[in-house]
């Protein structure tokens, strides 16, 4: 979940905590857009100067609902190769509870950069960089792992990709990573969440550990879609969900975290 530091999201983290309660969830980790070097993509992400003041809001947020909703502090980093130093100072700046890493395929930076006259290529290119990403090991887990088929939907076809993504996913699964299932796909280009069945299926023969997020921009979307998210993942062969406290990751059986969900109210 955001804070609208990242220009794109909207509330505070104290009314996450209120939807997080009332979903019957017993905590949530907050994880904001990282900024990056020179005022890279900063019409979505708090500035450098401003991480002080995440860093505050949420620790706000922690001490208002102590006792009840358990916040945490958290941060979603983007990954490019170059960065590595960087966001290695970063995510050792603070006292992150869970790190998040990320590809953006559709920031004007990385089309820049990556994005040619053939797409099939640029969908290789970001799933080289998952696996980088992972193989830097300063991420507990990568996040919405197919986002780059929102980017060109048109010329998406996982089973092209399919001999790529394996070799991504088997370097991801021996550097010891987690992977997303973002409930948030299913409003996007390509309406299904992130990853899509297939390639929650080839994690899951790979050992890879799944946390389940809502990436919620609005307090609303907390939680939403998770009993969905339970049901993929049991199709694909998953009995675990895993989230990460103090960068530990803890497990728990599927039906559990679904009977310890109440209804979501409109």
């Amino acid at each position: 979940m955001h804070t609208p530091l990242c220009r794109h999201a909207e509330g505070e983290p104290e009314e996450y905590a209120a939807v997080a309660e009332a979903r019957g969830l017993r905590g949530i980790i907050v994880t904001c857009h990282n900024p990056l070097p020179n005022g890279q993509s900063k019409g979505v992400r708090m500035s450098e100067a401003e991480f002080p003041q995440y860093l505050g809001i949420v620790q706000r947020a922690r001490a208002a609902w102590a006792g009840r909703i358990d916040v945490r502090l958290g941060l979603e980093c983007d990954y490019m190769p170059g960065l590595e130093g960087y966001l290695a100072a970063q995510t050792a700046s603070a006292p992150f509870d869970y790190l998040l890493g990320s590809v953006h395929p559709h920031l004007g930076e990385y089309r820049r950069a990556y994005l040619g006259d053939d797409p099939i290529a640029f969908f290789r290119i970001y799933f080289e960089h998952l696996a980088m990403a992972a193989e830097t090991r300063l991420f507990d887990c990568l996040s919405h792992p197919d986002l780059v088929k929102n980017v060109l939907p048109q010329r998406w076809d996982v089973q092209l990709l399919l001999p790529d993504i394996r070799r991504a996913l088997d370097r991801i699964a021996a550097a010891g990573c987690a992977m997303e299932l973002n409930t948030s796909g299913v409003n996007k280009e390509v309406p299904e969440m992130n990853p899509g069945p297939l390639i929650l299926s080839e994690m899951r023969s790979r050992g890879i550990p799944v946390v389940v997020g809502a990436d919620a921009h609005v307090p609303q979307r907390v939680a939403d879609g998770f009993e969905r998210a339970y049901d993929l993942l049991e199709q694909a062969g998953y009995r675990h969900v895993s989230h990460y406290l103090d960068r530990r990751r803890v497990d728990l059986p599927i039906d559990r975290a679904r009977c310890s969900l109440r209804p979501a109210t409109q």
